[in-house]
């Protein structure tokens, strides 16, 4: 059997409907994020990045560069193996207690990455907890949705950020079967932020445990980073807080929170944290000195919202549709693929403006957006150049301007 023939059978259906992704070759800079060197056809070029989730800049910081440098020095590369054989060393467990403490919660526990953080907890959880169902946000991360998925619990879906939808469903739901709510508090493809403290009461009322999903808020609300639940007050209701390194705190890995016997829970049956091999205690060393950082440090904070409102005011003036939210994400609808596949070649050839077009299935066909995210280190003239390149885009492609 040719099995290259079905591979590209079906990648050939993938271009053929405007999905196929390419990727530019690119390479960051150190110390001039959001600039970064794009290895293309035509030779090697500088672009400005405008839709990377190291959301503050911190993967560029000096502190958080310096204590990844001082860490490699001192233990090397690697971790060795899983913290179950080798892998434990003495800065995961630094990086835990900061998170811990970051959440308010008890413990932390580490993992790879955000994706695995989601799949294994709520894997666990829902495959070790007899009769249990798992509501889930319908706009919930894929990640969310293959825990939930590879748990075989008992799933109800309810309708995104809906309240009183969740709570029919819960309402009609066993009194006496363990009931986990899971849902995030920034969605990261739309930008809109969850009514955390209403969804708590309603799951407080029916005894469910509340499973939140912070990782594009972490670093970026809050007085001290500690996400929307925590700028909200109700991070001490919530059982379980889960999050990244990988985006505002500039480095790589997820983790959760909670109960010490929660964590201990997890830890101990999670396959997903078990047989796979432990972060770089580098990697935790430098993750523990962002998020202090940014526990005392409103600097990032502010200048990234600042750089957001300024873009969505440019955006306005300009007549270019995006969608409103509460958050720091800024999506530009434009819905087809190849529109958008199109445009983002377009910034980047013509214009050394790098982003990702965003199409299905990230998010559903009919919906595919351009989405940028700007961080403190973006600067006025950065965004006035965007702007422009937008503007001299949409005349060339007519496309449809919102009301200025």
């Amino acid at each position: 059997m040719d099995f290259d023939a079905l591979f590209n059978a079906q990648l050939d259906t993938l271009k053929d409907d405007g999905n196929y992704r390419y990727f530019a070759e690119l390479e960051r800079r150190c110390g001039k994020f959001p600039k970064a060197a794009n290895h293309g056809e035509e030779g090697v070029r500088d672009v400005t990045v405008w839709c990377s989730n190291d959301y503050l800049g911190m993967g560029q910081h000096p502190k958080v560069i310096a204590a990844m440098c001082e860490a490699v020095e001192r233990t090397g590369t690697g971790a060795g193996g899983t913290r179950n054989i080798s892998g434990t060393n003495h800065d995961h467990l630094l990086l835990e207690r900061e998170l811990a403490d970051l959440h308010g919660k008890e413990a932390a526990l580490l993992f790879t990455s955000g994706y695995v953080s989601n799949w294994a907890a709520l894997s666990t959880l829902g495959s070790r907890l007899t009769d249990c169902v798992i509501l889930s946000d319908a706009g919930n991360h894929a990640s969310m949705i293959e825990g939930i998925r590879h748990s075989r619990a008992t799933k109800v879906i309810w309708k995104h950020n809906d309240v009183a939808d969740l709570e029919a469903k819960l309402a009609a739901l066993p009194t006496d079967v363990p009931k986990i709510v899971a849902f995030e508090s920034v969605y990261s493809m739309d930008g809109d932020v969850a009514p955390i403290k209403a969804i708590v009461e309603v799951a407080e009322k029916y005894g469910a445990m509340t499973y939140l999903d912070e990782v594009h808020a972490v670093g970026m609300y809050g007085p001290r980073g500690g996400g929307v639940s925590e700028r909200d007050g109700v991070a001490d209701r919530i059982t379980l807080i889960e999050g990244t390194l990988g985006k505002a705190f500039g480095v790589v890995g997820g983790y959760i929170t909670g109960s010490h016997a929660l964590c201990d829970f997890i830890r101990s049956f999670a396959s997903g944290f078990i047989f796979t091999t432990a972060l770089p205690p580098a990697v935790a060393a430098a993750a523990r000195v962002s998020i202090a950082h940014l526990k005392q440090s409103e600097l990032e904070r502010a200048g990234q919202r600042r750089q957001v409102a300024r873009l969505r005011k440019a955006l306005d003036a300009a007549g270019i549709p995006h969608m409103r939210n509460g958050s720091h994400i800024v999506p530009v609808l434009i819905g087809d693929p190849n529109k958008t596949r199109m445009l983002a070649d377009y910034l980047m050839r013509e214009w050394d403006i790098y982003v990702q077009p965003i199409n299905y299935p990230t998010v559903p066909k009919g919906t595919e957006r351009l989405r940028f995210t700007p961080s403190p280190l973006h600067t006025d003239e950065d965004i006035d150049y965007l702007v422009s390149a937008l503007s001299a885009l949409w005349r060339q492609c007519a496309l449809v301007h919102a009301v200025a």
